[in-house]
């Protein structure tokens, strides 16, 4: 069952000729989420090969350039493509005044309709809920209302055991109970237990976005116990100071929320450009946090069930 991250563009605030602005697409049971969207993201999805059409909820995390000046150009080429399923963007309420000026001054008629959800970067709520998970909101400290998003399978049912159906020749509408928790009267009267009718589903798997931050203890509530964690770390320790005073994190900063917060697996990214070799703040990370790679372009990250 499908649950994967894969990095679209991992630079701060200017593309590089090897990094891309921010963006990545994370894969929930052939759910496809496009999270922020940098310049150049429509590249990138052809690059790595995700198809344009399997894209139906983009989620914006604040409106510096670097993170939304793809949208556009995608909405134009998902309309150039024929799109007509509905479009829903989840971002600050902002946003959908940008778009609608730039679809008006282009006269751009659209061919699919664009819903947009406003968020709340200050607090911590659901904003997406289906059958199979929830996205909620990670209030972030940075210069313009920020936030992160924490993706959550919801818990799955049961697994029944064939050979027990086959065994005790159980009926479909009983299956149904098992699955939800219930025991079983066989036709002889006895008594099985649900612990001996069904295997425990796999544990519910997530993911937890941090984008442009400072370091942030209040964050580690929201994000604890995470599978993967995304956090940046625009500096080395070196340039904590300049981190500071633009709202970014560390190298190490990042790793010690990954530290406290019991996350299984960190991934930094949001790289400066000053930084050519990205292994320094990697080892500073893993000096900290044994289990961190980088968020470089391309790369995918797999959570197994």
């Amino acid at each position: 069952m499908s649950f994967s991250l894969t990095i679209l563009g991992s630079s701060s605030a200017l593309p590089t000729k090897d990094r891309f602005s921010t963006a990545q697409v994370l894969n929930i049971l052939e759910r496809f989420f496009l999270i922020d969207c940098g310049e150049g993201t429509q590249i990138q999805l052809r690059k790595f090969n995700i198809k344009f059409a399997k894209i139906n909820n983009i989620f914006i995390s604040h409106l510096h350039g670097d993170h939304y000046f793809g949208l556009n150009g995608l909405i134009s080429t998902f309309n150039l493509l024929g799109r007509k399923n509905d479009l829903n963007i989840y971002a600050p309420i902002q946003l959908e005044q940008l778009i609608k000026c730039q679809s008006k001054i282009l006269d751009n008629e659209l061919e699919f309709n664009i819903n947009f959800h406003k968020i709340t970067p200050k607090r911590s709520e659901i904003i997406f809920e289906d059958d199979k998970l929830t996205v909620k909101t990670i209030p972030l400290k940075h210069r313009i209302p920020t936030c992160g998003f924490l993706f959550k399978e919801k818990p799955r049912q049961k697994n029944i055991r064939k050979d027990m159906v086959e065994f005790l020749k159980i009926p479909i509408k009983e299956i149904i109970k098992i699955k939800d928790g219930a025991d079983y009267i066989s036709n002889d009267g006895k008594l099985y237990t649900n612990d001996v009718l069904t295997i425990p589903p796999p544990k519910p798997r997530s993911y937890a976005y941090c984008s442009d931050t400072l370091y942030s203890e209040k964050i580690i509530p929201v994000i604890k116990d995470v599978d993967l964690l995304y956090h940046e770390a625009t500096f080395a320790e070196r340039h904590k100071s300049k981190a500071k005073e633009s709202f970014h994190s560390t190298s190490v900063q990042a790793a010690t929320i990954a530290l406290k917060a019991n996350v299984k697996k960190l991934i930094i990214g949001h790289f400066s450009p000053r930084y050519k070799d990205l292994s320094p703040l990697l080892n500073e990370a893993k000096s900290v946090f044994k289990n961190t790679e980088l968020a470089e372009d391309g790369n995918t990250f797999k959570v197994e069930s």
